[in-house]
């Protein structure tokens, strides 16, 4: 009855925030050719390295579980005002990259190396699937709850790109289950009862920032 419980509860859920934020918006447009960074309330006099980004490159530490590394407007300034940010994604086998969505931006994935299962939901709630190999690119629409999973043997390693500087992560299942919502309120949306959701809490609820 458990799994049935839980096997219900991630279609629900699946189902409910599918639909995007009421206002999905884009980055603003800017009226110069770039954000000049400034210092002390002057502009700082800058070269091509600042608008250089090595963060993707060297040697990179094997890990268990799925890493992303981003280059956003935080990771890189000279991104502020470009509309233009990029991802790198690492998924050794058998892990994923849990449901989420972009609300500023879409994401054009392409894969570098091993293979991905991917895939989105519409507002319609219909569910759009893809296996990629090394060279294929898929988009995911701006808004949209959309998943990466390596169900192979080998690592996978795949860029993404996004139509902002500051994209935003929403994390589906830490949004509904890490965020302190009621119990009673999410056992009586997903159907389910409390135990199932003290449950998907105590594996999903971030620890506290000191």
């Amino acid at each position: 009855m458990a799994s049935l419980n839980l096997y219900f509860l991630v279609l629900v859920l699946v189902a409910l925030v599918s639909t995007p934020l009421g206002v999905v918006a884009g980055d603003p447009d800017i009226l110069t050719d770039f954000v000049m960074p400034m210092m002390w309330g002057m502009p700082m006099n800058i070269t091509g390295d600042y608008f250089t980004y090595t963060g993707f490159g060297g040697w990179e530490l094997p890990v268990a579980g799925f890493t992303v590394q981003k280059a956003s407007m935080v990771e890189f300034p000279a991104l502020n005002g470009q509309s233009v940010s990029y991802a790198k994604l690492r998924f050794p086998p058998g892990t994923v990259n849990p449901t989420h969505t972009h609300p500023r931006a879409s994401e054009l994935l392409l894969v570098i190396e091993g293979a991905l299962s991917v895939g989105f939901v519409d507002t319609a709630g219909k569910l759009y699937t893809k296996d990629l190999v090394a060279g294929d690119m898929f988009v995911f629409p701006k808004g949209l709850v959309h998943y990466q999973s390596n169900h192979g043997s080998n690592l996978a390693i795949a860029l993404s790109a996004f139509g902002s500087a500051n994209a935003g992560t929403v994390s589906v299942p830490v949004t509904v289950f890490g965020t302190g919502i009621d119990d009673a309120v999410l056992a009586k949306s997903f159907k389910t009862d409390l135990p199932t959701v003290q449950k998907l809490k105590a594996a999903l609820t971030p620890p506290p920032k000191h």
